[in-house]
Protein backbone atom coordinates (compact mmCIF):
# COMPACT_ATOMS: atom_id res chain seq x y z
CA UNK A 1 0.00 0.00 0.00
CA UNK A 2 1.00 3.25 -0.88
CA UNK A 3 1.43 6.22 2.04
CA UNK A 4 -1.55 7.69 3.29
CA UNK A 5 -2.62 11.51 3.15
CA UNK A 6 -1.95 12.67 6.73
CA UNK A 7 -4.82 12.49 8.93
CA UNK A 8 -6.77 10.04 6.45
CA UNK A 9 -7.73 7.09 8.61
CA UNK A 10 -8.05 3.23 6.70
CA UNK A 11 -11.55 1.38 7.53
CA UNK A 12 -11.29 -2.00 6.96
CA UNK A 13 -14.89 -3.16 5.97
CA UNK A 14 -16.66 -6.21 7.05
CA UNK A 15 -19.27 -8.58 5.03
CA UNK A 16 -22.49 -7.40 6.50
CA UNK A 17 -21.70 -3.86 6.28
CA UNK A 18 -21.88 -3.83 2.36
CA UNK A 19 -24.31 -6.41 2.85
CA UNK A 20 -27.01 -4.19 5.20
CA UNK A 21 -25.29 -1.15 2.60
CA UNK A 22 -23.89 -1.40 -0.75
CA UNK A 23 -23.48 2.22 -0.85
CA UNK A 24 -20.97 2.00 2.33
CA UNK A 25 -18.26 1.70 -0.36
CA UNK A 26 -18.75 5.70 -0.98
CA UNK A 27 -19.44 7.41 2.94
CA UNK A 28 -16.14 7.53 4.25
CA UNK A 29 -15.24 10.52 2.67
CA UNK A 30 -11.70 11.47 2.75
CA UNK A 31 -10.53 8.18 4.22
CA UNK A 32 -9.57 5.36 2.94
CA UNK A 33 -11.33 1.98 2.32
CA UNK A 34 -10.02 -1.61 2.59
CA UNK A 35 -11.55 -4.84 1.16
CA UNK A 36 -10.00 -8.25 2.59
CA UNK A 37 -10.05 -10.85 -0.07
CA UNK A 38 -12.69 -13.38 2.15
CA UNK A 39 -15.31 -10.46 2.14
CA UNK A 40 -15.50 -11.04 -1.79
CA UNK A 41 -15.44 -14.99 -0.74
CA UNK A 42 -18.94 -14.14 1.43
CA UNK A 43 -20.12 -11.74 -1.00
CA UNK A 44 -19.86 -14.49 -3.49
CA UNK A 45 -21.44 -16.94 -1.23
CA UNK A 46 -24.37 -15.02 -0.18
CA UNK A 47 -25.67 -13.30 -3.49
CA UNK A 48 -27.80 -16.33 -4.45
CA UNK A 49 -31.44 -15.65 -3.40
CA UNK A 50 -34.46 -12.96 -3.85
CA UNK A 51 -33.46 -11.85 -0.34
CA UNK A 52 -32.69 -8.18 0.50
CA UNK A 53 -29.26 -9.34 1.76
CA UNK A 54 -28.58 -11.40 -1.79
CA UNK A 55 -29.85 -8.13 -3.32
CA UNK A 56 -27.43 -5.92 -1.82
CA UNK A 57 -24.57 -8.31 -1.96
CA UNK A 58 -25.06 -8.56 -5.67
CA UNK A 59 -25.24 -4.72 -6.01
CA UNK A 60 -22.24 -4.25 -3.58
CA UNK A 61 -20.25 -6.77 -6.10
CA UNK A 62 -20.83 -4.57 -9.13
CA UNK A 63 -19.93 -1.31 -7.66
CA UNK A 64 -16.72 -3.27 -7.08
CA UNK A 65 -16.75 -4.36 -10.37
CA UNK A 66 -17.00 -0.83 -11.83
CA UNK A 67 -14.69 0.86 -9.59
CA UNK A 68 -11.81 -1.52 -10.38
CA UNK A 69 -12.76 -2.20 -13.88
CA UNK A 70 -13.19 1.68 -14.77
CA UNK A 71 -9.77 2.69 -13.29
CA UNK A 72 -6.18 2.89 -15.11
CA UNK A 73 -4.59 2.85 -11.53
CA UNK A 74 -2.77 0.25 -9.89
CA UNK A 75 -5.10 -2.04 -7.61
CA UNK A 76 -2.23 -1.84 -5.21
CA UNK A 77 -2.04 1.94 -5.56
CA UNK A 78 -5.31 2.24 -4.08
CA UNK A 79 -8.69 3.14 -6.24
CA UNK A 80 -9.71 6.81 -6.09
CA UNK A 81 -13.55 6.77 -4.68
CA UNK A 82 -16.06 9.19 -5.46
CA UNK A 83 -17.03 10.10 -2.23
CA UNK A 84 -21.35 10.78 -1.99
CA UNK A 85 -22.03 14.68 -1.70
CA UNK A 86 -18.54 15.46 -3.61
CA UNK A 87 -17.62 16.37 -6.88
CA UNK A 88 -13.70 15.00 -6.51
CA UNK A 89 -12.28 11.81 -5.51
CA UNK A 90 -11.65 11.76 -1.75
CA UNK A 91 -10.24 8.65 -0.06
CA UNK A 92 -9.06 5.43 -1.71
CA UNK A 93 -10.07 1.69 -2.28
CA UNK A 94 -8.05 -1.04 -1.32
CA UNK A 95 -8.43 -4.63 -2.35
CA UNK A 96 -6.00 -7.41 -0.56
CA UNK A 97 -3.53 -8.24 -3.49
CA UNK A 98 -1.41 -10.31 -0.99
CA UNK A 99 -1.88 -13.73 0.92
CA UNK A 100 -1.29 -12.52 4.66
CA UNK A 101 -0.74 -15.23 7.61
CA UNK A 102 -2.64 -13.59 10.52
CA UNK A 103 -0.67 -13.72 13.39
CA UNK A 104 -3.73 -14.82 15.79
CA UNK A 105 -3.61 -16.62 18.64
CA UNK A 106 -3.99 -20.20 18.22
CA UNK A 107 -7.47 -20.73 19.58
CA UNK A 108 -9.35 -18.77 16.77
CA UNK A 109 -9.51 -20.92 13.75
CA UNK A 110 -7.35 -19.49 10.52
CA UNK A 111 -10.33 -20.96 8.97
CA UNK A 112 -13.17 -18.45 9.82
CA UNK A 113 -13.84 -15.67 7.75
CA UNK A 114 -14.34 -13.63 11.08
CA UNK A 115 -11.17 -14.12 11.66
CA UNK A 116 -9.10 -14.68 8.98
CA UNK A 117 -10.71 -10.47 8.26
CA UNK A 118 -9.33 -10.09 12.26
CA UNK A 119 -6.20 -10.96 11.05
CA UNK A 120 -6.08 -8.49 7.74
CA UNK A 121 -6.65 -5.80 10.30
CA UNK A 122 -4.30 -6.97 12.56
CA UNK A 123 -1.28 -7.28 10.22
CA UNK A 124 -2.34 -3.52 8.33
CA UNK A 125 -2.63 -2.14 12.33
CA UNK A 126 1.35 -3.23 12.17
CA UNK A 127 2.09 -2.63 8.47
CA UNK A 128 0.22 0.70 8.83
CA UNK A 129 1.78 1.88 12.64
CA UNK A 130 1.33 5.87 11.36
CA UNK A 131 -2.28 5.74 10.44
CA UNK A 132 -5.60 4.36 12.46
CA UNK A 133 -6.89 1.09 11.01
CA UNK A 134 -10.38 0.65 12.50
CA UNK A 135 -12.69 -2.44 11.17
CA UNK A 136 -16.18 -1.53 10.96
CA UNK A 137 -18.73 -4.05 11.29
CA UNK A 138 -22.21 -4.79 12.38
CA UNK A 139 -21.24 -8.01 14.05
CA UNK A 140 -21.37 -7.24 17.72
CA UNK A 141 -19.18 -9.91 18.76
CA UNK A 142 -16.67 -9.30 15.80
CA UNK A 143 -16.07 -5.52 17.50
CA UNK A 144 -15.38 -7.44 20.86
CA UNK A 145 -13.19 -9.74 19.47
CA UNK A 146 -11.54 -6.99 17.37
CA UNK A 147 -11.48 -4.91 21.17
CA UNK A 148 -10.07 -7.92 23.03
CA UNK A 149 -7.17 -8.23 20.41
CA UNK A 150 -5.64 -4.42 21.03
CA UNK A 151 -7.69 -3.38 18.03
CA UNK A 152 -10.12 -0.47 16.68
CA UNK A 153 -13.12 -1.26 15.91
CA UNK A 154 -17.11 0.40 15.68
CA UNK A 155 -20.73 -0.15 13.95
CA UNK A 156 -21.19 1.40 10.95
CA UNK A 157 -23.36 4.94 11.61
CA UNK A 158 -24.09 6.57 8.29
CA UNK A 159 -26.90 4.62 7.93
CA UNK A 160 -28.76 6.04 10.80
CA UNK A 161 -30.90 9.36 10.66
CA UNK A 162 -30.48 10.07 14.14
CA UNK A 163 -28.28 9.03 17.10
CA UNK A 164 -30.69 9.33 19.49
CA UNK A 165 -34.35 8.54 19.00
CA UNK A 166 -35.28 10.50 21.47
CA UNK A 167 -34.73 13.27 19.01
CA UNK A 168 -36.95 12.01 16.47
CA UNK A 169 -39.97 14.04 15.39
CA UNK A 170 -43.18 13.62 17.75
CA UNK A 171 -45.50 15.36 15.42
CA UNK A 172 -46.65 16.69 18.77
CA UNK A 173 -45.30 20.76 19.84
CA UNK A 174 -47.01 21.61 23.65
CA UNK A 175 -47.14 25.59 23.56
CA UNK A 176 -45.87 27.38 26.70
CA UNK A 177 -47.76 28.99 28.96
CA UNK A 178 -47.16 32.37 27.54
CA UNK A 179 -47.64 31.54 24.37
CA UNK A 180 -50.20 34.13 23.31
CA UNK A 181 -48.76 36.78 25.27
CA UNK A 182 -45.73 36.43 22.85
CA UNK A 183 -47.16 35.34 20.01
CA UNK A 184 -50.60 36.90 19.71
CA UNK A 185 -49.70 40.38 19.78
CA UNK A 186 -50.94 41.54 16.00
CA UNK A 187 -52.94 38.12 15.57
CA UNK A 188 -55.54 37.95 12.78
CA UNK A 189 -58.53 35.02 13.57
CA UNK A 190 -61.11 33.93 11.21
CA UNK A 191 -63.36 31.31 10.42
CA UNK A 192 -63.90 28.96 7.55
CA UNK A 193 -65.44 25.91 6.70
CA UNK A 194 -65.78 24.93 10.70
CA UNK A 195 -62.93 25.59 11.76
CA UNK A 196 -60.88 28.99 13.18
CA UNK A 197 -57.62 29.86 11.56
CA UNK A 198 -54.82 31.78 13.79
CA UNK A 199 -52.14 33.93 12.19
CA UNK A 200 -49.71 34.10 15.01
CA UNK A 201 -46.01 35.44 14.76
CA UNK A 202 -43.13 35.33 17.18
CA UNK A 203 -39.82 32.90 17.88
CA UNK A 204 -41.35 29.84 18.59
CA UNK A 205 -42.65 29.82 14.94
CA UNK A 206 -39.41 28.53 13.44
CA UNK A 207 -39.79 25.72 15.38
CA UNK A 208 -42.98 24.17 14.02
CA UNK A 209 -43.56 22.08 11.39
CA UNK A 210 -46.34 22.39 8.47
CA UNK A 211 -48.92 19.38 10.06
CA UNK A 212 -47.63 19.80 13.22
CA UNK A 213 -49.63 19.70 16.20
CA UNK A 214 -50.02 22.12 19.21
CA UNK A 215 -51.91 22.06 21.96
CA UNK A 216 -52.28 24.14 25.22
CA UNK A 217 -54.40 22.36 28.44
CA UNK A 218 -53.80 25.32 31.07
CA UNK A 219 -57.02 26.68 32.15
CA UNK A 220 -60.57 25.19 31.70
CA UNK A 221 -60.73 25.57 27.63
CA UNK A 222 -57.77 23.58 26.06
CA UNK A 223 -56.44 24.87 23.11
CA UNK A 224 -55.57 21.94 19.80
CA UNK A 225 -54.71 23.01 16.66
CA UNK A 226 -52.82 22.04 13.37
CA UNK A 227 -50.11 24.11 11.53
CA UNK A 228 -51.44 24.79 8.04
CA UNK A 229 -48.50 27.29 6.91
CA UNK A 230 -44.95 28.00 8.77
CA UNK A 231 -42.61 30.83 7.67
CA UNK A 232 -39.58 31.67 9.30
CA UNK A 233 -41.34 33.96 12.64
CA UNK A 234 -44.96 33.35 11.25
CA UNK A 235 -47.43 30.57 11.31
CA UNK A 236 -51.09 29.65 10.53
CA UNK A 237 -53.13 27.55 13.63
CA UNK A 238 -56.19 25.78 12.08
CA UNK A 239 -58.53 24.55 15.16
CA UNK A 240 -59.01 20.68 14.44
CA UNK A 241 -62.29 18.47 14.48
CA UNK A 242 -63.23 16.97 17.65
CA UNK A 243 -62.82 13.37 17.55
CA UNK A 244 -63.70 12.65 20.92
CA UNK A 245 -67.06 13.70 20.44
CA UNK A 246 -69.59 11.02 19.89
CA UNK A 247 -71.39 13.43 17.22
CA UNK A 248 -67.86 12.80 15.29
CA UNK A 249 -67.25 8.73 16.12
CA UNK A 250 -65.47 7.35 13.07
CA UNK A 251 -67.08 3.76 12.34
CA UNK A 252 -68.49 3.72 15.60
CA UNK A 253 -64.56 4.45 17.23
CA UNK A 254 -64.63 8.09 19.44
CA UNK A 255 -60.67 9.23 20.34
CA UNK A 256 -59.34 8.89 24.30
CA UNK A 257 -56.92 10.78 24.35
CA UNK A 258 -54.94 13.42 22.99
CA UNK A 259 -52.67 11.46 20.42
CA UNK A 260 -55.73 9.69 19.07
CA UNK A 261 -57.75 12.92 18.02
CA UNK A 262 -54.59 14.20 16.29
CA UNK A 263 -54.05 10.76 14.38
CA UNK A 264 -58.07 11.02 13.36
CA UNK A 265 -57.50 14.24 12.01
CA UNK A 266 -54.84 13.13 9.88
CA UNK A 267 -56.37 10.16 8.58
CA UNK A 268 -59.20 11.73 7.97
CA UNK A 269 -58.12 14.45 6.06
CA UNK A 270 -58.00 13.58 2.05
CA UNK A 271 -55.22 16.47 1.83
CA UNK A 272 -52.72 14.10 3.85
CA UNK A 273 -51.36 11.51 1.52
CA UNK A 274 -48.99 9.89 3.83
CA UNK A 275 -49.15 8.91 7.70
CA UNK A 276 -46.90 7.79 9.94
CA UNK A 277 -47.80 6.62 13.64
CA UNK A 278 -45.56 5.61 16.33
CA UNK A 279 -46.40 4.11 19.76
CA UNK A 280 -46.16 1.09 21.78
CA UNK A 281 -48.82 -1.51 21.54
CA UNK A 282 -52.36 -1.21 22.60
CA UNK A 283 -52.32 2.84 21.70
CA UNK A 284 -54.70 2.54 19.20
CA UNK A 285 -52.39 2.90 15.95
CA UNK A 286 -54.12 -0.15 14.05
CA UNK A 287 -58.13 0.22 14.87
CA UNK A 288 -57.74 3.90 14.44
CA UNK A 289 -55.97 3.25 10.60
CA UNK A 290 -58.69 1.21 10.00
CA UNK A 291 -61.89 2.56 11.39
CA UNK A 292 -60.57 5.80 9.34
CA UNK A 293 -60.19 2.97 5.95
CA UNK A 294 -63.49 1.74 6.50
CA UNK A 295 -65.39 5.24 6.76
CA UNK A 296 -63.69 6.88 3.90
CA UNK A 297 -63.51 3.35 1.38
CA UNK A 298 -67.60 2.21 2.30
CA UNK A 299 -69.31 5.46 3.52
CA UNK A 300 -67.46 8.35 1.68
CA UNK A 301 -66.11 6.53 -1.24
CA UNK A 302 -62.85 8.28 -1.60
CA UNK A 303 -60.97 5.12 -1.83
CA UNK A 304 -61.90 1.67 -3.73
CA UNK A 305 -60.50 -0.42 -1.38
CA UNK A 306 -58.02 -1.17 2.12
CA UNK A 307 -54.41 -2.90 1.40
CA UNK A 308 -52.55 -4.08 4.35
CA UNK A 309 -49.04 -5.45 4.03
CA UNK A 310 -46.39 -6.41 6.88
CA UNK A 311 -43.11 -7.60 7.09
CA UNK A 312 -43.17 -11.17 7.72
CA UNK A 313 -40.47 -11.85 10.52
CA UNK A 314 -41.22 -14.52 13.15
CA UNK A 315 -41.24 -13.35 17.01
CA UNK A 316 -40.41 -17.20 17.66
CA UNK A 317 -39.03 -19.99 15.92
CA UNK A 318 -40.50 -20.00 12.11
CA UNK A 319 -43.05 -22.60 11.83
CA UNK A 320 -41.96 -23.47 8.37
CA UNK A 321 -43.84 -22.72 5.13
CA UNK A 322 -47.55 -21.93 4.53
CA UNK A 323 -49.89 -23.73 2.13
CA UNK A 324 -52.53 -21.86 0.39
CA UNK A 325 -53.03 -18.78 -1.85
CA UNK A 326 -50.89 -15.54 -1.32
CA UNK A 327 -53.98 -14.26 0.95
CA UNK A 328 -54.20 -17.92 3.03
CA UNK A 329 -50.08 -17.48 3.83
CA UNK A 330 -50.49 -13.56 5.19
CA UNK A 331 -53.42 -14.61 7.19
CA UNK A 332 -51.47 -15.86 10.04
CA UNK A 333 -49.54 -12.84 10.21
CA UNK A 334 -53.03 -11.12 10.51
CA UNK A 335 -53.96 -11.28 13.93
CA UNK A 336 -54.15 -7.97 14.59
CA UNK A 337 -56.05 -7.33 11.74
CA UNK A 338 -59.32 -9.71 12.97
CA UNK A 339 -58.99 -8.32 16.31
CA UNK A 340 -59.55 -5.00 15.31
CA UNK A 341 -61.96 -6.18 12.43
CA UNK A 342 -63.68 -7.78 15.84
CA UNK A 343 -64.00 -3.91 17.76
CA UNK A 344 -65.12 -2.68 14.53
CA UNK A 345 -68.00 -4.81 13.57
CA UNK A 346 -70.55 -4.37 16.30
CA UNK A 347 -73.82 -4.50 14.41
CA UNK A 348 -76.71 -2.27 16.15
CA UNK A 349 -79.15 -5.13 18.63
CA UNK A 350 -81.73 -4.58 15.49
CA UNK A 351 -79.49 -6.04 13.03
CA UNK A 352 -78.56 -9.73 14.94
CA UNK A 353 -76.46 -12.23 13.84
CA UNK A 354 -76.98 -11.61 9.97
CA UNK A 355 -77.14 -8.06 10.32
CA UNK A 356 -73.34 -8.86 11.89
CA UNK A 357 -72.42 -11.71 9.15
CA UNK A 358 -73.65 -9.08 6.39
CA UNK A 359 -71.09 -6.83 7.45
CA UNK A 360 -68.19 -9.08 7.91
CA UNK A 361 -68.48 -10.03 4.36
CA UNK A 362 -68.89 -6.51 3.06
CA UNK A 363 -65.95 -5.64 5.23
CA UNK A 364 -63.69 -8.30 4.20
CA UNK A 365 -64.53 -7.68 0.18
CA UNK A 366 -63.10 -4.23 0.50
CA UNK A 367 -60.10 -5.47 2.60
CA UNK A 368 -57.26 -7.25 0.70
CA UNK A 369 -53.95 -8.89 2.42
CA UNK A 370 -50.66 -8.73 0.22
CA UNK A 371 -47.17 -9.94 0.60
CA UNK A 372 -44.42 -7.31 0.23
CA UNK A 373 -42.30 -10.20 -1.84
CA UNK A 374 -45.02 -9.07 -4.76
CA UNK A 375 -45.02 -4.97 -4.60
CA UNK A 376 -42.26 -4.02 -7.11
CA UNK A 377 -43.29 -2.92 -10.50
CA UNK A 378 -47.51 -2.40 -8.99
CA UNK A 379 -49.15 0.65 -8.99
CA UNK A 380 -52.13 1.44 -6.69
CA UNK A 381 -55.03 3.68 -7.49
CA UNK A 382 -57.52 4.95 -5.39
CA UNK A 383 -56.11 2.87 -2.22
CA UNK A 384 -55.75 2.71 1.49
CA UNK A 385 -52.52 0.95 2.00
CA UNK A 386 -51.94 -0.14 5.72
CA UNK A 387 -47.86 -0.83 6.17
CA UNK A 388 -47.87 -2.58 9.39
CA UNK A 389 -44.74 -3.44 11.42
CA UNK A 390 -43.26 -1.31 9.04
CA UNK A 391 -40.37 -0.73 11.85
CA UNK A 392 -38.66 -3.86 10.53
CA UNK A 393 -38.50 -2.52 6.90
CA UNK A 394 -35.21 -0.65 5.96
CA UNK A 395 -35.46 2.70 4.07
CA UNK A 396 -34.66 0.97 0.66
CA UNK A 397 -37.96 -1.28 0.93
CA UNK A 398 -40.22 1.57 2.67
CA UNK A 399 -38.81 3.25 -0.45
CA UNK A 400 -40.01 0.46 -2.91
CA UNK A 401 -43.32 0.64 -1.18
CA UNK A 402 -44.34 4.30 -0.96
CA UNK A 403 -43.31 4.66 -4.22
CA UNK A 404 -46.19 2.14 -5.48
CA UNK A 405 -48.68 4.91 -4.75
CA UNK A 406 -50.50 6.46 -7.80
CA UNK A 407 -52.79 9.09 -8.03
CA UNK A 408 -55.63 9.40 -5.04
CA UNK A 409 -53.92 6.66 -2.53
CA UNK A 410 -53.44 7.20 0.80
CA UNK A 411 -50.18 5.23 2.24
CA UNK A 412 -50.33 4.72 6.26
CA UNK A 413 -47.27 3.32 8.11
CA UNK A 414 -47.37 1.73 11.37
CA UNK A 415 -44.93 0.94 13.74
CA UNK A 416 -42.92 0.64 17.05
CA UNK A 417 -39.41 1.04 16.55
CA UNK A 418 -38.40 -0.16 20.23
CA UNK A 419 -40.01 -3.58 18.76
CA UNK A 420 -37.51 -3.95 15.40
CA UNK A 421 -36.93 -8.00 15.09
CA UNK A 422 -34.70 -7.80 11.70
CA UNK A 423 -30.67 -8.24 12.36
CA UNK A 424 -28.58 -5.25 11.61
CA UNK A 425 -31.41 -2.63 12.02
CA UNK A 426 -31.56 -0.37 15.05
CA UNK A 427 -34.11 2.22 16.20
CA UNK A 428 -31.67 5.31 14.46
CA UNK A 429 -31.92 3.04 10.98
CA UNK A 430 -35.30 1.89 10.73
CA UNK A 431 -37.16 2.67 7.61
CA UNK A 432 -40.02 3.73 9.82
CA UNK A 433 -37.54 6.38 11.38
CA UNK A 434 -36.03 7.59 8.20
CA UNK A 435 -39.34 8.48 6.46
CA UNK A 436 -40.58 9.69 9.41
CA UNK A 437 -37.64 12.60 9.44
CA UNK A 438 -37.59 12.52 5.71
CA UNK A 439 -41.53 13.68 5.70
CA UNK A 440 -41.47 15.98 8.19
CA UNK A 441 -42.73 19.54 6.93
CA UNK A 442 -44.28 18.28 3.93
CA UNK A 443 -47.69 19.82 3.10
CA UNK A 444 -49.34 16.39 2.51
CA UNK A 445 -47.48 14.32 5.06
CA UNK A 446 -48.35 13.98 8.70
CA UNK A 447 -46.83 11.91 12.19
CA UNK A 448 -48.14 11.83 15.45
CA UNK A 449 -46.25 9.46 18.12
CA UNK A 450 -48.99 7.89 20.19
CA UNK A 451 -47.87 7.60 24.25
CA UNK A 452 -50.62 6.75 25.94
CA UNK A 453 -51.81 2.65 25.83
CA UNK A 454 -55.74 2.26 25.81
CA UNK A 455 -56.25 -1.17 26.11
CA UNK A 456 -56.37 -2.31 29.39
CA UNK A 457 -54.88 -1.22 33.17
CA UNK A 458 -53.26 -5.22 33.02
CA UNK A 459 -51.73 -4.10 29.67
CA UNK A 460 -50.87 -0.67 30.70
CA UNK A 461 -49.35 -1.51 33.81
CA UNK A 462 -47.29 -4.77 32.27
CA UNK A 463 -45.85 -2.21 29.21
CA UNK A 464 -44.50 -0.12 32.26
CA UNK A 465 -42.93 -2.60 34.71
CA UNK A 466 -42.11 -5.51 32.29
Amino acid sequence: MTSATPGTKLFVLDTNVLMHDPTSLFRFEEHDVYVPMFVLEELDNGKKGMSEVARNARQASRFLDAIVSETAHDIGQGIPLQSQGSKSATGRLFLQTEFITPELPVALQHSKADNAILGVVMHLHQQQSGRQVILVSKDINMRIKARALGLSAQDYFNDKVLEDTDLLYTGVLPLPDDFWEHHGKDMKSWQQGGHTYYNVAGPLCKDMQVNQFVFQENGTSPFYAVVVEQGSDTAMLRTLTDYTHQKNAIWGITARNREQNFVLNLLMNPEIDFVTLLGQAGTGKTLLTLAAGLMQTLEKKLYSEIIITRVTVPVGEDIGFLPGTEEEKMTPWMGALEDNLDVLNKPDEESGEWGRAATRDLIRSRIKIKSLNFMRGRTFLNKYLIIDEAQNLTPKQMKTLITRAGPGTKVVCLGNIAQIDTPYLTEGSSGLTYVVDRFKGWEHSGHVTLMRGERSRLADYAGDVL
